[in-house]
């Protein structure tokens, strides 16, 4: 099988303060004398997988394991502080979808806007603009500034621009719950679509019964470190009588 994403030796910190300075002024001095307390937290510890292609990878743990961290770093929001990740293919992240949204804008000029930032080109968006439109269900809010839209409106426009292409990797922490109860419902049948359509997929989500019944493949992460990654069941077990 060919790898699309291999992680290999990855991991993530964060340098905290702990001087307790109350000013810049303070801060600088403590710089100064060298007197800084610096500790760096690890998110991520030496965690390495590969994904194979056409694999749907549910990654599962508990809150603050690292989860939405490793989601990040191989959709390239972030870079990790050791270690590296190779992908091969358009990845589509669905992770904090509208947060390339400028509020003055309408509608209309944010699709372009962040489709440009997810990649796409602006001909690729004009020829696929009025599908964006009719799915978001915003024809007539469209030509107003986003600052105007309900974050369920903004969620919505944002989901349809980030589904108008077919992933090859497709990023997902979490189903996402968009706009009212009838989006909501094609929304979800969208990213089953997506799931199922031969893209390699990424998935975080709490419900075991979930990434059971999605994935065919699990990854176990644990206070920012791999316990266990293989076959979705063995690994949902072994994760769940850890759980007590």
């Amino acid at each position: 099988m060919e790898k699309v994403i291999t992680v290999n030796n990855v991991s993530m910190g964060y340098r905290i303060d702990r001087s307790k300075v109350s000013s810049l002024k303070e801060w600088a001095v403590s710089k100064l004398k060298r007197q800084l307390k610096n500790e760096m937290f690890w998110a991520l510890k030496d965690v390495s997988f590969d994904v194979d292609r056409g694999d749907v990878v549910g990654i599962i743990g508990r809150n603050g394991a690292g989860k939405s961290t490793i989601l990040k770093l191989i959709s390239g929001l972030f870079k990790p502080t050791e270690g590296t990740i190779d992908t091969k293919g358009r990845i589509v992240p669905m992770l904090e979808l509208g947060s390339g949204f400028d509020p003055e804008l309408t509608g209309r000029e944010n699709i372009f806007l962040n489709g440009a930032i997810l990649g796409y080109s602006e001909d690729f968006l004009k020829e696929r603009y009025d599908e964006i439109l009719e799915f978001s269900e915003l024809q007539e809010f469209i030509d107003r500034p986003i600052k105007t839209y309900s974050s369920g409106m903004m969620m919505r426009l944002a989901f349809s621009v980030a589904t108008i292409v077919k992933p090859e990797i497709l990023i997902v922490d979490e189903i996402l719950a968009v706009g009212d109860d009838a989006f909501q419902r094609k929304s979800h049948t969208k990213m089953m679509e997506l799931m199922n359509g031969g893209a390699t997929v990424l998935y975080v989500s709490h419900d075991l019964k979930q990434i059971r019944n999605l994935c065919n493949k699990a990854v176990w992460l644990e206070r920012g470190k791999v316990m266990k990654t293989g076959n979705t069941q063995e690994v949902c077990d072994a994760y769940k009588d850890s759980l007590g």
